[in-house]
């Protein structure tokens, strides 16, 4: 799509201004250069009860440039594109860069590696929002999160959001290339109270496309729904059941293998899955797949942000770990090769053993499900896990009762060994996807 119309510099300027920036670079003395250059708009309407909140615009670009003399590297960046802030910017990361020590590891990445096939992946979708059809998005949604019950009877309010934004990433070994993309988002959060217990909870959508969205009627009686649903929470006993994660929570035991698998942590020796390559780390029936050119996906990108052309690829096949996730300087690190995931992982996404969420549940049959997730209680280094959590009491594979104040505790070894159902109910919010997931056992502390 000609997006000339929509920012205020079009691709082929910001293009113009990546060249000029690696030609200055290297005519001031620099051995290698890179430049990230975006410019970004967007509109945030949020409605509480009815009335509007808040109304924002967002406006912004930026550049960024990392110079080499020899493997000395510097980093300076600047919102202005004039020609002489591009000057400034480059002596700028050249001082910083003379000033730093040798490392043997630094540099651009391997030039057998960058992307030369660019495909279009469907990833720009622009939404002309005027500001009071946001507005009238918004009332529905709230209103429709009111109306679930009358014991919801206060509100965070409902928010709309767009955002556009296009980048150019160039680079001294011959790379130009950059797109468009957009984000938009609906979400509501309402409170419910019966006596003196109250209860929030919310639901949001999140998508490339306007017309992806959940409809605003569904995310606001999802939210009330959620929230009337907790109301008369209890504590529990301290126990050991199987817990099962609800989708929205169960993406975060992704981003702890995530984080775990990634290059900064294994070269620091700071992961529990160090010299884990082959190695049986998840239960067999587990499957997780790195799917980076997937149209209109959330985290989808032909490139990643050294230039390095991005795959799918097959992380854990039948629960063996088969790859990390490796940019330019943590492969060096490690003697391996950039797995073209500077910058993170692209839509990581844990493979459904087949049942839905209810069905999770009867499979469950007495345990804990877990709706929320409090705290950082994650220790990367021995994979130790302690979170605070809310959620609900389950009995013969039917919702008892709701419960909060509770501590659910085990070791991510164990517990990804320990996975015994992955659901159909994949929700698409972000880099990493998966339905609910089962865990044979962990402790459970309460009162």
């Amino acid at each position: 799509m000609n997006t000339n119309d929509r920012f205020s510099n079009d691709l082929g300027h910001l293009k113009s201004i990546a060249s000029n920036l690696l030609d200055i670079a290297a005519r001031s003395g620099a051995t290698a250069a890179e430049v990230d250059l975006s410019e970004g708009f967007g509109q945030s309407v949020t409605v509480r009860r009815g009335e509007v909140e808040t109304i924002e615009y967002n406006r912004d670009k930026a550049l960024g440039i990392t110079v080499y003399i020899g493997h000395r590297r510097g980093h300076a960046s600047s919102a202005d594109f004039s020609r002489k802030a591009l000057e400034d910017t480059v002596r700028a990361a050249l001082s910083i860069a003379s000033h730093t020590a040798d490392d043997e590891y630094s540099g651009l990445a391997d030039a057998d590696l960058l992307a030369r096939d660019i495909p279009d992946l469907d990833l720009y979708h622009p939404w002309d929002l005027p500001v009071e059809q946001a507005i009238e998005l918004a009332r529905a949604c709230e209103a429709a999160a009111l109306a679930v019950d009358p014991r919801i009877g206060n509100t965070e309010g409902a928010s709309v959001y767009t955002q556009e934004s296009q980048f150019i990433y160039a680079n001294s070994l011959g790379f130009l290339a950059g797109f468009p993309a957009s984000r938009h988002s609906l979400s509501c959060s309402v409170i419910a109270g019966q006596g003196d217990d109250m209860q929030r909870d919310d639901w949001y959508s999140v998508a490339r496309a306007a017309v992806d969205l959940d409809d605003p009627v569904a995310v606001g009686e999802r939210a009330g729904q959620r929230s009337i649903a907790r109301l008369g929470s209890r504590k529990l006993a301290t126990t050991k059941v199987p817990v099962l994660y609800e989708a929205p929570v169960a993406a975060s035991l992704l981003g702890h293998f995530a984080a775990a698998a990634s290059g900064g942590s294994l070269y620091r020796k700071s992961s529990f899955l160090l010299d884990a390559l082959g190695q049986t780390v998840f239960s067999p029936i587990v499957q997780i797949r790195d799917a980076a050119r997937v149209p209109r996906g959330l985290a989808s990108s032909p490139f990643d942000d050294e230039g390095v052309a991005t795959q799918d690829r097959d992380i854990v096949v039948d629960g063996v770990l088969n790859g990390y996730f490796l940019g330019s300087y943590s492969a060096r690190k490690l003697g391996m090769k950039s797995t073209g995931n500077a910058g993170g992982t692209h839509n990581l996404t844990l493979a459904s053993t087949g049942q839905d969420f209810e069905t999770l549940l009867r499979e469950m049959g007495t345990g804990l499900l877990v709706t929320e997730l409090l705290g950082q209680g994650v220790n990367m280094v021995t994979g130790d896990y302690s979170r605070g959590a809310a959620g609900f009491w389950v009995e013969n594979g039917a919702i008892a009762y709701p419960v909060e104040e509770i501590t659910v505790a085990g070791n991510l070894k164990d517990m990804f060994r320990g996975i015994v159902a992955v659901g159909s109910d994949v929700l698409y919010r972000g880099s990493r996807q998966c339905g609910s997931i089962l865990v044979d056992r962990m402790a459970v502390a309460g009162e």
